[in-house]
C-alpha cells in the first residue's frame, strides 16, 4: 500500500471544509487535482472514504478513522516546522570536536583563533584527545562532530575514509629526530639503514606497524624501545636516552628541543591529515564553519639545530572546498 502523505493532507482539508472545492481552495490547489489526490488515496487503501452528494460530502466510516490519523499527522508536521525554526534560531550547542595530541597542540588553536576572529563566540567548540582510530569510533558512535585524524602516505592498512565527508587539512613531512651529538646528525644523503643500530622511538603508535615495515624494507628490524602520542615526551627521550624518532615537522618546530635535530629520510612519507564527519553534517551551520576554520595557512617551519637549517613547507591540497 502505498501512502503519499499530500493525499492525506488533501483528504483531511477536504473534511474539514466540507467539499472538494473548498478543501481545494484553502491549499492552493484546483479542484481537479484535489480531487486526483483524493482518488489516489481511497484507490490506495481500497475503500472509500467519502460519500458524495448533491448537498457536499459525508466521511464513511473508515474515512472517520483515516481523518483521525491525518489529524495526528498534520500535528506532527506541525512540530516538525516548529522544532527546526527552535533550532535556527537558538544558540548552537558546542562542536564537538577529536583530534589526536599534535593537532590539539599546533594548528586546531590556530583554527580555533580564525574561528573566533570571524564569528565571534557563536561557536563553542568541546575539544578531545584521541588516537585516530579512537576519534573515529568516537565519530561512528554518536560522540563527536568532527573527528581529526592523520594518515601515513603509502599504508596500505590506512583506513577507508571514503564513508565519510573528508575535507583535506594539511601534509607534514615525517622527519628522523636524532641527538644533536649523533654521529650522522650532519651526515647527507642518509637513509633507514643507516640507524638499523640505534634504539627507536616511534612517537605515532597508530602507524606502529607501517613504521615497522619501512624499517624491514630497508633491511633491518628496528630496536623499538618506547612507543608514544606525546611528541614532547618522544623528544625528551631522544635528547637523554639518545633514541632516534619518527616525528612531523610540525611537532618538531612546536617543541624545539635545542639537543635534538632532524634530517630528512624520503623513506619515512608524509602524514596526510583529514577532518572527516558524517556526511550531510557539513552542511551544519556550525559544522561547516569549524570545518572552514581548519584550512591551514602555508608556513615555513624551520629545522631546530642550526647545523642541519633547512626549510621545510607543509602543504596544501591544491584545492580546499566543503
Amino acid at each position: 500500500m502505498e501512502l503519499n502523505p499530500r493525499w492525506i493532507m488533501v483528504f483531511r482539508a477536504i473534511a474539514q471544509t466540507g467539499s472538494i472545492s473548498a478543501g481545494a481552495r484553502t491549499l492552493g490547489l484546483t479542484q481537479p487535482t484535489a480531487a486526483a489526490h483524493l482518488t489516489a488515496l481511497e484507490r490506495s487503501v481500497g475503500v472509500p472514504l467519502i460519500l458524495r452528494h448533491h448537498y457536499g460530502i459525508t466521511l464513511t466510516e473508515t474515512g472517520v478513522a483515516v481523518l483521525s490519523h491525518a489529524n495526528a499527522i498534520a500535528e506532527h508536521m506541525d512540530a516538525i516546522a516548529s522544532e527546526t525554526a527552535n533550532a535556527r534560531c537558538a544558540t548552537p550547542g558546542p562542536v564537538r570536536m577529536v583530534a589526536f595530541a599534535a593537532a590539539l597542540g599546533t594548528f586546531i588553536p590556530q583554527a580555533w583563533g580564525r574561528l573566533r576572529d570571524t564569528v565571534g563566540a557563536q561557536i563553542k567548540l568541546s575539544l578531545t584527545s584521541a588516537s585516530p582510530a579512537d576519534a573515529l569510533a568516537l565519530l561512528n558512535a554518536g560522540k563527536a562532530d568532527i573527528a581529526v585524524v592523520y594518515q601515513h602516505s603509502g599504508d596500505p592498512q590506512a583506513v577507508d575514509l571514503a564513508r565519510y565527508k573528508k575535507v583535506s587539512v594539511a601534509e607534514y613531512e615525517v622527519r628522523l629526530a636524532m641527538p644533536a651529538k649523533h654521529e650522522l646528525a650532519s651526515a647527507i644523503n642518509i637513509g633507514l639503514a643507516d640507524f638499523a643500530d640505534d634504539d627507536w622511538a616511534f612517537g605515532f603508535s597508530s602507524c606502529h606497524d607501517h613504521l615497522i615495515d619501512l624499517c624491514h624494507a630497508a633491511g633491518f628490524d628496528p630496536h623499538v624501545r618506547y612507543v608514544s602520542d606525546d611528541y614532547a615526551i618522544t623528544q625528551e627521550l631522544v635528547a637523554d636516552a639518545h633514541l632516534v624518532a619518527p616525528l612531523t615537522e610540525s611537532c618538531l618546530a612546536l617543541r624545539a628541543n635545542p639537543l635534538v635535530v632532524s634530517r630528512t629520510i624520503p623513506a619515512l612519507g608524509t602524514h596526510v591529515v583529514s577532518a572527516v564527519c558524517h556526511p550531510g553534517a557539513e552542511r551544519i551551520p556550525t559544522t561547516r564553519a569549524v570545518l572552514k576554520a581548519l584550512r591551514m595557512p602555508v608556513r615555513q617551519v624551520t629545522d631546530t639545530a642550526a647545523s642541519n637549517a633547512t626549510s621545510t613547507t607543509t602543504r596544501l591540497p591544491a584545492s580546499w572546498t566543503v
